[in-house]
């Protein structure tokens, strides 16, 4: 039996659009063993959003990687313990495609690396913010080209908490994607690359005090801000309530904010979210700075 625990992400973190990212404490918890024939892919939690045929994607992801390798898949029962959200910017496709790079590397007793997996999981999902604080925990920076992904990863200090404000509705990265212009300016690239690298280096040295300034983006948040309703009067509360930075979780709708008194923060964001029509989950968490973990027959293998 293998078991796979992959971590939330958080992708773009303000400025870093498709190219920072950062893992959170928060779930997913796959067990795969192989049997005689077929697939059976059980959802413990009743999820009916999650297929449990062959367009499941980390079956999908398993199938991608025997074709790598020239193998045939085998028969496989998957068991899915889903606590990230669907489709709600904290990278629950990523989380799929890690837990099954890591499943089909132990079944196949490939073993590949860890970081040829990281290479292999950017290629799949197309950009590295998600797949890559993944597989390795912490605060990601990638960049990619046409052969490979160059990253970087950062810890993220353990006083730093973030409130992640989950709404009750959904948003397609189609969606999100489809809304932002082909071409900006030179003067938002310039806005935008500056506060990409203070964010990078206040992380570096666990600055909190640059984070609003450094947590700023006009490249996709203002054109999402349409779909997601009140976000930007959430963040403002947010920043009102004492938050040290801000910002939109992906493609969304989830929000982020950086907070230092956690249990002050959380009350009033709560009382305040309480307010809009739709529903708002808060949840305060650390960042995961480990990544995933897999073990074989109950041993952790890494």
């Amino acid at each position: 039996m293998i078991k796979v625990k992959v971590p939330a992400t958080t992708a773009n973190m303000g400025p870093g659009f498709d190219s920072i990212g950062m893992a959170l404490g928060m779930y997913n918890i796959i067990y795969a063993e192989e049997i005689e024939e077929g697939l059976e892919i059980i959802v413990q939690d009743g999820n009916k959003e999650i297929p449990t045929d062959e367009t499941n994607l980390i079956y999908k992801t398993i199938c991608a990687f025997y074709e790598n390798i020239n193998q045939k898949v085998p028969g496989l029962r998957i068991i899915q313990q889903d606590s990230i959200p669907h489709t709600r910017g904290l990278g629950s496709s990523a989380a799929c495609i890690v837990a099954g790079l890591h499943i089909a590397n132990a079944l196949s007793q490939s073993f590949f690396s860890k970081e040829e997996l990281v290479q292999m999981a950017a290629q799949l999902e197309g950009h590295p913010d998600n797949t890559t604080p993944a597989l390795l925990g912490g605060m990601t920076i990638g960049a990619m080209n046409s052969k490979d992904m160059k990253y970087v990863k950062v810890h993220v200090a353990e006083n730093l908490h973030f409130a992640v404000m989950i709404p009750d509705f959904t948003l397609s990265t189609e969606l999100a994607r489809g809304v932002l212009p082909e071409t900006v300016s030179l003067k938002d690239a310039v806005f935008n690359t500056s506060r990409a690298a203070l964010l990078t280096a206040s992380m570096l040295i666990g600055d909190m005090d640059n984070l609003e300034l450094a947590m700023q983006d006009c490249l996709h948040e203002p054109y999402r801000a349409k779909l997601i309703p009140h976000m930007d009067e959430i963040l403002e509360k947010a920043k009102f309530y004492g938050a040290k930075g801000t910002f939109l979780s992906g493609a969304g709708p989830t929000l982020l904010a950086v907070v230092k008194n956690v249990v002050a923060f959380r009350r009033e964001m709560v009382g305040y979210l309480d307010g809009l029509e739709n529903k708002w989950q808060v949840q305060m968490l650390q960042a995961d700075n480990e990544g995933a973990k897999v073990w074989i027959n109950e041993e952790l293998r890494y």
